[in-house]
Parts: C-alpha cells; sequence; structure tokens
C-alpha cells in the first residue's frame, strides 16, 4: 500500500531482536518503535515462541516491529538489529537458504511494502539492549504481543557502557565468516612456569608455585593484554581461573593490571593425572608401557586414578556453555592449563580428538576464541607469545 507523496511522512526506528536458549530452545522475540532520532520511546512488543531457533526469533522480532511501526502510523522505517543475518538476507545481499526463514523473510516484505521506504541495519549488540531485554523477558515468559505505546513511553535509555571495540570488530568478522550476533570473546592464557613444567613433568591436580621466571611470564602476559585491550576500549568483565596456585597467581597479575574482578572455576582445572602426576613422559611410559600408548591414541583412555581427555572436555564444554551464558557479548579472560585452552580450541574449531595431540601451547601464551549466539565459533590467536621475548 504506497501513500498519496503529498501526504505528511512520518519516519520511525523499529530496534528488534530474538533469541533462542538453546538453539533450538525455549525462544522469544523483543521490538520497540522510537522517533526518527530514536530518543523518545513510542512503543514495545514482545512475546515467547516456544522452541525455535536464534534466526527464526530474530525474523520474528523484525516482523512484530514493523507491524508496531505501521500501526503507529510511520510511512517510513529504519530497521535495526543486532542480527548479521536478517539484515544482509532482508537488503539482499545474502541468500536465504532455509524455507522457514524464507517464509519469514517474505511476510517482513510483504509487510515493508505498506511503507515508502524501509532500511535494514545492523547495529552492535551494546546499542540494542532494550530490544535484547524485551525478548530475554519473553523468554522468561512474560508476554505483550499487542502494541501499548502508553506503557512504554519515556526517553530511550543509553546502552550500557561497557567495553566492546572487540565485539564490533568480531561483528565484522562474523560477516566474513557468515555468523550472526555479536560474540562472547575468550581470551584464553596458559599460566606461567612452574618446576615441573621446567622438568617437563606430567602437572595436572598437583598444586606447585610459579617459579621466579614464571612469575616474569605472567606478568609480562598481563601487561600484554592489557595493552592490547585498553587499545581495542575494552575493559573485561572478568578474570575467571582454574583453581590451583599456577593459574591463580598467573591470574591475579592479569585482574590487578586489568581492573578486572577475578573468580575462581573449578572446571578450568587441568587433568587429573592420577598416577602419572609428576612423572616425566619416558618414566610414565616405562611405569605403564601398554596404557600409557593406549592413552596416547585414545580421548577416552584414563591414566592410573586419573581422568580421561574425553571427561575433560565435557566439564570444560559444561563451564565454556555457563560463562558464555553469564557474560553474553563480552570479553572475559580464561587463565588455566594446557589441557582445558586445547579443549577450548577444539570446540572453537568443530575439530576432532586428533588436534589435541597436534597443537602446542607455549607457556604463558595468549590465545582467542569469539563464540556466537547463533552457535557459532572463531578462532583469532593460538600460542602468541611475543611478549615473552625480553624475558629471563
Amino acid at each position: 500500500m504506497r501513500r498519496d507523496p503529498g501526504a505528511w511522512q512520518v519516519k520511525l526506528v523499529v530496534e528488534a531482536d530474538g533469541g533462542s536458549r538453546g538453539n533450538p530452545g525455549p525462544a522469544g522475540y523483543g521490538a520497540v518503535v522510537l522517533d526518527a532520532g530514536a530518543r523518545q520511546v513510542l512503543g514495545e512488543v514482545y512475546d515467547g515462541l516456544g522452541t525455535t531457533t536464534n534466526n527464526v526469533a530474530e525474523y520474528r522480532g523484525l516482523i512484530a516491529g514493523l507491524r508496531a511501526a505501521r500501526d503507529l502510523g510511520a510511512t517510513e522505517v529504519e530497521a535495526r538489529m543486532d542480527s548479521k543475518l536478517v539484515v544482509e538476507q532482508m537488503s539482499g545481499r545474502w541468500k536465504i537458504k532455509h524455507p522457514p526463514l524464507q517464509e519469514l523473510a517474505d511476510t517482513a516484505r510483504e509487510l515493508a511494502a505498506d511503507f515508502d521506504a524501509v532500511t535494514f541495519v545492523w547495529i552492535p549488540r551494546k546499542d540494542n539492549a532494550r530490544a535484547d531485554a524485551l525478548a530475554n523477558r519473553a523468554m522468561d515468559g512474560e508476554s505483550s504481543p499487542t502494541l501499548d505505546p502508553s506503557g512504554a513511553a519515556g526517553p530511550a535509555p543509553k546502552p550500557p557502557a561497557e567495553a566492546t571495540a572487540s565485539t564490533d570488530s568480531a561483528a565484522a568478522a562474523a560477516a566474513w565468516t557468515g555468523q550472526a550476533g555479536s560474540p562472547t570473546r575468550l581470551i584464553l592464557l596458559r599460566h606461567g612456569q612452574t618446576e615441573l613444567s621446567v622438568e617437563r613433568r606430567y602437572s595436572g591436580h598437583g598444586d606447585p608455585e610459579l617459579t621466579e621466571l614464571g612469575q616474569k611470564q605472567a606478568a609480562a602476559a598481563a601487561r600484554a593484554l592489557a595493552t592490547r585491550l585498553s587499545g581495542q576500549g575494552v575493559e573485561p568483565a572478568v578474570v575467571l581461573s582454574s583453581p590451583l596456585r599456577r593459574a591463580r597467581q598467573t591470574a591475579a597479575a592479569v585482574a590487578e593490571t586489568t581492573g578486572a574482578d577475578l573468580e575462581v572455576r573449578d572446571g578450568l582445572i587441568e587433568t587429573d593425572f592420577g598416577g602419572w602426576e609428576g612423572l616425566t613422559f619416558t618414566e610414565a611410559r616405562e611405569r605403564d608401557p601398554e596404557l600409557h600408548g593406549r592413552w596416547l591414541g585414545s580421548a577416552d583412555v584414563e591414566p592410573p586414578g586419573g581422568e580421561s581427555f574425553r571427561a575433560v572436555g565435557e566439564r570444560v564444554e559444561a563451564e565454556r556453555a555457563r560463562i558464555v551464558e553469564e557474560f553474553a557479548g563480552r570479553t572475559v579472560v580464561l587463565v588455566s592449563h594446557v589441557t582445558p585452552i586445547k579443549m577450548l580450541l577444539r570446540t572453537a574449531l568443530g575439530a576432532g580428538d586428533a588436534v589435541l595431540y597436534r597443537m602446542h601451547l607455549d607457556l604463558a601464551c595468549l590465545n582467542i576464541a569469539d563464540f556466537y549466539p547463533d552457535g557459532g565459533a572463531s578462532v583469532r590467536l593460538v600460542n602468541e607469545t611475543s611478549y615473552l621475548d625480553d624475558v629471563r
């Protein structure tokens, strides 16, 4: 329906979002309609969707927002979303491969035809805070699917003053990889040197402290990390550490340098090497030649009285899921050990067990992986140690 060109023109802004806890999982959408300057909230709509995916929920948020803008008399709409996928597909730059999304896109385009003009704009997640909050309310069971302008009117709040330069760059990278939404960035730091690492001995649940060199490595890594984050305008949400002293000492250096809070997470502890704790590779092989050989070839084999890599992977994945949910869209520093960090990188790569045996991680090395709300992931950095070149 096209209006008379001489009629009064009303431009409104729609901010829309949707989400799914599980993808697929319990889902909901939210949409906010604002004036042309995006300063005054004119109306809000949000509702649950049962069980579906993030992308479906995002499209439903857009559709609800367009309907609300139409009901408020808009002739022109600027639709803002933090879903790169929906924005690019509705703008015609990306193809739509999945029939359910095609149907929703068709519905959105039919609604768009009611306006004189509709533009689709990607915005960082931090700038879509109100629609995101409404989607979460919907996922929590609240519902307001019909427009209620009187209940929503008021100045639009400023988005949280949260460090997001790295999130913005990650979202730009998402356009290349095809991921949708703003990721949770995990900065993975291995602890510094201990006496057992000097002697190349299995060091699992044993609790040695950092050596003097290890403390210098931790300090250098902390400075390098703080410089990196400061240059990006990012403040880490938190520093999470394994409960073991070598990790906690390294994490303390990072927390002090960045000003972030330090929390201990048991799920980030190193593998329990059982009877091989404190032994060298050769000593463990000589003690249990048959078992040691099988352990090297299978993630399901346990050291004597210890923990298999499969069990470690399950533990670490559960912790990763909690972290991504708790600190969604933010930057988190994790200070841990070789095996947990390898597990997180393997998950981000979508790789099999073989990568665990082919990846080398030095002491106090830095690694970065982004985990997106649509379930995708991207590894950004592995085994960075250039800041240790002058550490003696």
